[in-house]
């Protein structure tokens, strides 16, 4: 079983190794924990798979510890310094021309990487101590909700790696937003997250959303980022996302065993009423979306009914689109909470 460690430098040290030595560590970042392998390794790389049950058309987010670090993976683009002296550390990946020491595994074959630099303290300590860019995809099995807390870590993967390195409660909650600076002629956010469209457009100019008409994985094509697949964040029972909030007699009138998920607390909470902020605050609903969504799995209802939060162009959009992307059951089957 996972034993959890702190952020001591002796700690540091001992991670550091264990990654140089192929090994996987699960760190704390500010979106979600990750599960973090050597990204220069193939066989690291293919242990963060095996781990996850990942498929092998979902290609890796590598993290670095600075734009020195970053000029080793990838070729230059010119919005790349403007992007980075704005939202790094933070949470925004860059899609760009991959150079060629990063395996084939990490990229799902394809010629583009994934690169973000983390802002989670204690992560960027350990990429610093390691000096090795490090993949880390959501350290849970495929599909499944994203674990915020090292806890959470535990109860998903604790059977199948040895360390976890804490670092508190992720402080956003859901994932990078994605930006792909080289696929299009204009860059192209694919997956929406804390960096809202707007403010990149005001670092670099106008963009284009949504993912790419060819998009979708298959046999001979590989997904371009990761979390782009119409399934996935999903929990183990069954949600559907409406298309408007509940009113109170629509909540009421929901069939026993079936859960309202709201963004905000009704003014009577019922029974089976579950929400995501306490007064509509969209940094409180990321920062807990996982973790009310597993606390309701955990409950064992029939279904999950969610409505969807005001869409700001940031916050609220990365929700909704989790939100979507949990409907049904995650690709590949369900995936238990405790799994």
């Amino acid at each position: 079983m996972a034993v959890i460690l702190d952020d001591s430098p002796a700690t540091l040290e001992r991670l550091a190794r264990a990654l140089l030595s192929d090994q996987l560590v699960a760190v704390p970042t500010e979106t979600v924990y990750g599960l973090a392998g050597n990204a220069l390794s193939s066989i690291a790389c293919a242990r963060i798979f095996e781990a996850k049950g990942r498929p092998a058309h979902d290609p890796l987010i590598v993290h670095l510890a600075d734009l020195s670090m970053l000029d080793r993976i990838a070729q230059p683009h010119p919005s790349v310094a403007r992007l980075a002296a704005a939202f790094w550390p933070g949470p925004l990946t860059l899609i760009l021309n991959r150079r060629p020491v990063i395996p084939d595994i990490v990229t799902s074959g394809l010629d583009t990487v994934a690169v973000r630099i983390p802002a989670h303290p204690v992560f960027h300590r350990l990429i610093r101590t390691a000096d090795i860019p490090l993949a880390a995809p959501s350290a849970n099995p495929f599909g499944y909700i994203s674990p915020t807390t090292s806890a959470h870590v535990v109860a998903q993967l604790g059977d199948r790696l040895d360390l976890i390195l804490e670092g508190g409660p992720c402080k956003i909650g859901i994932e990078s937003t994605i930006l792909d600076l080289v696929t299009g002629p204009l860059p192209r956010i694919l997956r929406p997250g804390a960096v809202s469209g707007s403010q990149i457009e005001a670092v670099i100019g106008p963009i284009l959303t949504g993912p790419l008409q060819d998009s979708s994985p298959s046999e001979s094509r590989a997904l371009i980022a990761p979390g782009l697949l119409d399934r996935h964040y999903s929990p183990a029972t069954p949600l559907t996302l409406r298309d408007r909030p509940f009113t109170p007699a629509e909540m009421a009138a929901l069939p026993p065993g079936v859960v309202a998920l709201t963004f905000r607390k009704p003014r009577e909470p019922a029974g089976n009423s579950r929400w995501l902020s306490e007064n509509g605050d969209l940094g409180e609903a990321a920062h807990g979306l996982y973790s009310v969504l597993r606390a309701i799995d955990e409950e064992g209802p029939a279904a999950i009914e969610a409505e969807p939060v005001p869409d700001d162009g940031g916050l609220g959009r990365a929700i909704n689109d989790r939100l979507r992307r949990a409907s049904g059951p995650p690709v590949g089957g369900r995936a238990g909470p405790t799994q």
